[in-house]
């Protein structure tokens, strides 16, 4: 009799899994949009109003352009491999190299802490003090802290409760473009300022400079590809959810751009470490700041949260294939929690917070992630020639080329001190490589004295 896995595979779907496939294409798509539609456009609007001026909504829908050409690839990759954990197992796969494909998983990694610290700042900035007026810095460092207090406590993360946080963050962001409408329809407003780009600035220059920072926006959808195993139908449903998640993120974005461009002048936003709140409040449509900085704090927390959490783990992963150093893969023993992976990454989202700015952090993390993206752009070329049993999405071959050129594009504007902050970070990474296959060696040998 044929096995299950067997009979699945001449059905045309993938091979059974040991976990169940319960996530629907609804779940899935709300899933994706709650990684996206996360805190990063709470907290850059005004990074990205310094960038362009009024015309925020440029850069977002060329970060959207930008960030469809890779979301191809991973449809297609995580349809042909619905097993595969992420970018790192698609390195591994096509390139067959360990020290690529740990700095694939490293970079993964790196940005995750990265993204941490700069969400610390974002909450500690004006929405924080609509309750409590407190130094930035310290603020910052105390939310981290009560971030791993909370990750070593355990946190079990489960699809209901993402859908519930996805409610939350985009209820705040429809407010902002409910606001933006009353302003207009009242007659006030100034919806000239969508065409107007900072004195001196070349319209392209200052366009593509701001789509590195929105591109920050909607990295999210990488995490998607770990939870393949449990996707019912992940051919037909996985690409659907995907580009549907991610066009409704940028549409959503691209209005509470417009939103916020009309209601409040460049200078003004660009000024403000709580943008968002600013436009609400400016528009009179008397919502409450605190109910807004209220939501917007639970928006930057919730994605503080699962970064670290994805962080802590992915560390800890890295440890336990002798990729790291041993160490990080302690767990407590009630808890089952790893925590000196927890406390590793806490510490150096910390030391970031006192190094970095918001825009230099935001920046560094699209460095980094840009060149997980050129790895399983790669990948989806090399890898056309394993072919498998069960049909999957298959994307024109153009599609990864043009997400290559679009990676080295954005690679290009990045400037000189994001590009060291990622290579200390990198640097870092490989040490740690080579320590923990000293390590490694060292037991092997001394098992064989």
């Amino acid at each position: 009799m044929a096995s299950a896995a067997t009979a699945n595979v001449r059905e045309g779907g993938p091979p059974e899994s040991k976990l169940k496939r319960k996530i629907t294409g609804p779940l899935l798509f709300l899933f994706i949009l709650g990684d996206v539609l996360g805190a990063g456009i709470y907290a850059l609007m005004g990074v990205l109003s310094g960038k362009v001026g009024g015309a925020l909504w440029a850069p977002l829908l060329v970060a959207l352009l930008l960030a469809l050409l890779t979301a191809g690839s991973y449809a297609e990759l995580v349809t042909k491999y619905p097993r595969a954990g992420g970018a790192a197992v698609f390195a591994e796969r096509a390139f067959g190299r360990p020290l690529v494909s740990f700095l694939v998983g490293f970079c993964m990694l790196a940005a995750g802490v990265t993204s941490a610290a700069g969400l610390s700042l974002a909450f500690a900035g004006d929405y924080l003090t609509t309750f409590i007026d407190v130094p930035p810095i310290a603020a910052a460092v105390v939310f981290l802290a009560l971030i791993a207090a909370l990750n070593a406590r355990g946190i079990s993360e489960s699809v209901k409760s993402n859908v519930v946080m996805t409610i939350v963050e985009l209820t705040g962001l429809l407010v902002v473009i409910i606001a933006g409408a009353v302003v207009l329809g009242g007659g006030r407003g100034d919806v000239g300022r969508l065409g107007e780009l900072p004195d001196g600035s070349v319209p392209a220059v200052a366009i593509l400079a701001g789509a590195i920072i929105a591109y920050y926006s909607f990295v999210g959808f990488e995490t998607s590809a770990n939870v393949a195993e449990e996707i019912r139908n992940p051919s037909k449903v996985y690409p659907m959810a995907l580009f549907g998640a991610l066009i409704t993120a940028g549409i959503v974005y691209v209005l509470v751009g417009i939103a916020s461009s009309v209601v409040l002048a460049p200078e003004d936003l660009s000024q403000s470490s709580g943008p968002l709140l600013d436009v609400v409040a400016a528009s009179g449509l008397g919502f409450p700041d605190w109910a807004f900085s209220a939501i917007a704090l639970i928006a930057v927390a919730n994605g503080a949260l699962l970064t670290m959490i994805m962080a802590s783990r992915l560390a800890f992963g890295m440890a336990e294939h002798g990729l790291l150093p041993g160490v990080l893969s302690r767990v407590l023993p009630q808890r089952r929690t790893p925590w000196v992976a927890i406390l590793a990454t806490t510490g150096v989202a910390m030391l970031l917070t006192l190094v970095g700015d918001l825009s230099t952090l935001a920046e560094t993390v699209v460095l980094l992630l840009l060149f997980v993206f050129i790895a399983t752009n790669v990948a989806v070329l090399v890898l056309r020639r394993d072919s498998v049993e069960h049909s999957h999405f298959r994307v024109w071959t153009g599609v990864p080329v043009l997400g290559v050129a679009s990676c080295v594009l954005l690679l290009t504007q990045q400037t000189a001190k994001v590009w060291l902050f990622a290579a200390i970070l990198l640097a870092v990474g490989v040490v740690l490589y080579f320590a923990a296959q000293a390590a490694a060696q060292r037991t092997v040998d001394d098992s064989a004295s």
